[in-house]
């Protein structure tokens, strides 16, 4: 390529068509007696600059909405013109072959990078999360589980502890029991979550402002059309993945599963930038972070399919049916790259694997149904209490400090976690724990029943039995890690590091739902005669399955927080390897956000949406104000008439003075200041630029030039001193128009599924004014008593 990015055969077809041009004027100039110059700019030879593309033209400024139909035009066009080409040669027939098959290149690259990523980020994980509580002397990389692994010397019985594994009171002291070295344990465990929590974000704070945070609500606000520009760079994806790992390792109540879709989204957006056909055109570039999208959730949950629904259901606005195909196939990769690194260790690419041995029976539709309705309050409670502190934090002195405010929640969470084992493990390993079923060989205090010594069945179908001691200590446990996961998670979620929602959600779900099922089993034990028992539940039989109780309680409370469904199921599904209960957790998903949209339509990612500001128009929400387009169009009746261009009237100097005293995105082009007959509309950086490269390359171009937007220019204009300007290729000749009794129901649903960013009203022809998408947003805000201007776009 060339000094201004086009590729090299371009410049030089370019190159020898002007040398072909001159010597063709210049002969005709010899024969009579006219220079090249003159002839060059003489009558009839007027030229049009555009005709030749040049560099940034078309391009958006940073926190601009896209014009969805201009990009969707521009692909057609270079579509068109690579089609033409590739019937002239067998080169521009290969050429053509792979601009086509570079999307699937481009697909291939993002899954492979994401699953690469999303592996390494699971070992970090697992070893500093370890790393707080002890280290393997055998090897200081390993993890706890790793490095017993690794032991001749480990036995069954105790295959959580190992000579090679020491915690840190006794590698220093000697000493692994007594209260000297549980408090130099408490200690260390809260020094080395302080540390890993002040260097997320303080490399947050210094090098990648955009790193912080789930990444989910921008990532939709981008992909409905939005420019953030660096949200999706490269310090964004290294930082990002670094500090990913040091606030889960901290401790505190946040997942890697959000993080993970912003991740492979700027692994996405890095791709796009080596292929012209996504990196010149932002439409493109959306279609490609789409499938990103399903590529991050996939590795995330090990949930390819729910993946590809997530990025359908959730992130998307603009979801062709090719983007489906892409989408599953950079999917398809990233769980395949996964799957080959195998964080987990245990050949599978599901992250909680269960596998159940008795089937649910219908009456148990009544505590999947409530834990439903606790998912929805759940949610509902966590979307208003987060809001408020995210509100408060903006608004007070409290946002002026981030890094204090991440120190003392890391220290509030370290201290009130280590006593409670069910707190002080990752979350992770907690719900793992809470889905697992207890089986003969199971040593958790969840599984401390009261064994029958006479039990002479197989091991996989245990019956019922009374709870012991060990359950009934973790019931106790299991209630105070349920509300400090709930308090808690409300002040974590939003602060200034990576922090994701899905697991600490799937947390609450998941204790509330095993505690739930612990006393439906207790229940079915000993009121085995109650009617709702007596048909399903005999016995000695092994009728309830508290692990799946949790399962259902995790679906409910992430989809009262997210309101997803659809997705929701397949991703629990696919997460569980649990397939054989899907009715459950689709009653539970649908309760939950039955219940949730009772108190609030919006979920938790639309509710951050709308505390930031972003210009994002949901598809979902309904507008059912009877309102006209006369009603939200500029300019209003006290504000000054719209700033227009002429068509043969405007001179160099007006369009530029237009440009420096107002900060419009474009200007419509008007026949004449008095009739106003709307000819169509120009884009503000597109003039810039047209006007800026005409003075560099056509000689006579002043301020005081006429700048025609005609087909044709007057014989008399092309004679006279100074030149004029023919801008006729930047004019959009068919901008959107409506009526001013256009219904705004109308025009809502007209920005929403053609993604415009404005669109112009007239009357029998003549312009009467302009509605951009933020009126719209502000009219939007005003009809459902909100303020205005709490839509910033920045």
């Amino acid at each position: 390529t060339d000094s201004n990015g086009f590729p090299a055969s371009l410049t030089i077809v370019c190159v020898c068509v002007r040398v072909l041009i001159f010597f063709c004027l210049c002969s005709g100039a010899s024969s009579t007696g006219a220079t090249p110059s003159e002839e060059i700019n003489g009558p009839g030879n007027l030229m049009d600059f555009l005709d030749e593309p040049f560099p940034d033209v078309s391009t958006y400024e940073d926190f601009h909405t896209i014009d969805w139909l201009r990009e969707k035009s521009r692909d057609t066009d270079r579509h068109r013109k690579i089609t033409t080409k590739s019937r002239e040669s067998y080169w521009e027939l290969i050429k053509g072959l792979l601009d086509a098959w570079s999307g699937w290149v481009v697909m291939l690259l993002i899954g492979m990078l994401t699953g690469t990523l999303a592996g390494v980020i699971d070992l970090a994980v697992d070893w500093m999360t370890d790393l707080k509580e002890g280290v393997c002397l055998s090897a200081f990389y390993y993890s706890h589980e790793q490095c017993c692994w690794t032991s001749n010397e480990t036995t069954f019985d105790d295959r959580d502890k190992c000579p090679q594994w020491q915690k840190w009171a006794e590698l220093m002291t000697g000493n692994s029991e007594g209260a000297g070295a549980y408090v130099l344990n408490y200690f260390l465990y809260i020094s080395w979550a302080l540390l890993f929590s002040f260097l997320a974000v303080s490399l947050v704070r210094v090098f990648a402002p955009y790193a912080c945070g789930s990444g989910i609500p921008e990532i939709k606000t981008i992909l409905s059309g939005f420019i953030i520009r660096g949200y999706l760079g490269k310090w964004t994806l290294l930082i990002k993945t670094v500090t990913l790992v040091l606030a889960v390792s901290s401790g505190l109540s946040l997942g890697k599963e959000g993080p993970l879709v912003h991740v492979a989204c700027c692994c996405g957006n890095l791709f796009c930038s080596l292929f012209s056909k996504y990196s010149k055109n932002e439409g493109k570039r959306r279609e490609v972070l789409s499938a990103a999208a399903a590529a991050g959730v996939s590795v995330a949950f090990g949930a390819p399919i729910g993946g590809v629904l997530f990025s359908l259901e959730e992130v998307s606005y603009y979801f062709p049916l090719k983007t489906l195909w892409r989408s599953f196939f950079a999917a398809l990769v990233a769980a395949f790259t996964l799957r080959a690194i195998n964080p987990f260790g245990n050949s599978r690419l599901v992250l909680f694997y269960v596998e159940y041995h008795t089937p649910w029976y219908m009456a148990e539709l009544v505590p999947f149904i409530l834990l439903g309705v606790f998912g929805g309050l759940w949610g509902t409670l966590f979307i208003r209490g987060n809001i408020a502190w995210c509100r408060r934090r903006k608004t007070t002195l409290l946002g002026k400090y981030p890094v204090l405010e991440v120190i003392v929640i890391t220290g509030i969470t370290a201290v009130l976690a280590f006593p409670n084992p069910y707190t002080r493990r990752s979350t992770s390993e907690l719900i793992s724990e809470l889905f697992n079923d207890c089986g003969a060989l199971e040593s958790s205090q969840l599984c401390d029943y009261v064994n029958n010594p006479n039990m002479s069945r197989r091991v996989d179908d245990i019956p019922d039995r009374p709870a012991g001691p060990g359950v009934y200590t973790a019931l106790w446990q299991l209630a105070l890690a349920l509300v400090f996961k709930i308090v808690i998670t409300i002040f974590t979620f939003g602060m200034k590091i990576p922090s994701g929602l899905f697991i600490p959600s799937m947390a609450v779900g998941a204790i509330a739902g095993r505690i739930v099922g612990i006393a439906v089993e207790q229940m079915a034990y000993h009121h085995h005669d109650w009617i709702i028992f007596k048909n399903w539940c005999r016995p000695g039989a092994d009728c309830v399955t508290p692990g799946l109780y949790a399962m259902v309680g995790a679906a409910a409370c992430l989809g009262g927080v997210t309101r997803m469904t659809v997705s929701l199921v397949v991703i629990m599904f696919e997460l569980t390897g649990g397939l054989e209960y899907i009715v459950p957790l689709m009653a539970a998903a649908v309760t939950s956000k039955w219940v949730a949209d009772a108190f609030g339509k919006e979920g938790i990612y639309e509710s951050h949406i709308q505390l930031n500001g972003y210009p994002y128009l949901d598809v979902r929400d309904e507008f059912t104000h009877r309102t006209l387009a006369t009603d939200v169009m500029r300019p209003r009746r006290s504000e000054p008439p719209l700033a227009v261009l002429t068509q043969d009237s405007t001179t160099v100097e007006d369009v530029e003075a237009l440009i420096k005293d107002t900060d419009y995105n474009g200007f419509p082009v008007v026949v004449s200041r008095e009739s106003e007959r709307l000819i169509g509309f120009v884009q503000r950086r597109d003039l810039t630029l047209a006007i800026k490269t005409a003075r560099q390359k056509q000689d006579g171009v002043v301020s005081s030039s006429v700048v025609y937007f005609t087909e044709d220019t007057p014989q008399a204009a092309e004679a006279c001193d100074p030149q004029p300007l023919k801008l006729r290729r930047i004019l959009n000749l068919s901008p959107f128009t409506v009526t001013d009794h256009t219904p705004m129901e109308t025009v809502v649903d007209i920005f929403r599924k053609l993604g415009l960013r404005q669109c112009l009203v007239t009357r029998s022809g003549r312009l009467l004014g302009i509605i951009t998408k933020k009126d719209v947003l502000r009219h939007m805000a005003q009809m459902m008593n909100q303020d205005p201007e709490s839509i910033m776009f920045n």
